[in-house]
């Protein structure tokens, strides 16, 4: 099999290739050797995380603010 990458850095996987990852969306990228290495990632439990804390109503700036509050409290 063979993928063209584009102008744009972009290459599309073959259809049999992706077919024996259903489901995956994220891949991990590494060099080894001279081979480009794709490992299927699992990003269920992120979104599960990033779910719950859009149902809590919080955000980014409420994140990064707790991590201040407790970096003030460690010293």
């Amino acid at each position: 099999m063979i993928a063209k990458k584009t102008t744009k850095n972009q290459i599309t996987l073959p259809k049999k290739v992706v077919e024996r990852f259903p489901g995956a969306t994220y891949f991990e990228v590494s060099v080894e050797g001279d081979a480009i290495v794709l490992r299927a990632v699992e990003t269920g439990r992120a979104d599960r995380v990033r779910a719950k804390l859009a149902a809590l109503g919080i955000e980014e700036d409420d994140v990064q603010e707790a991590v201040r509050w407790a970096r003030s409290q460690a010293r």
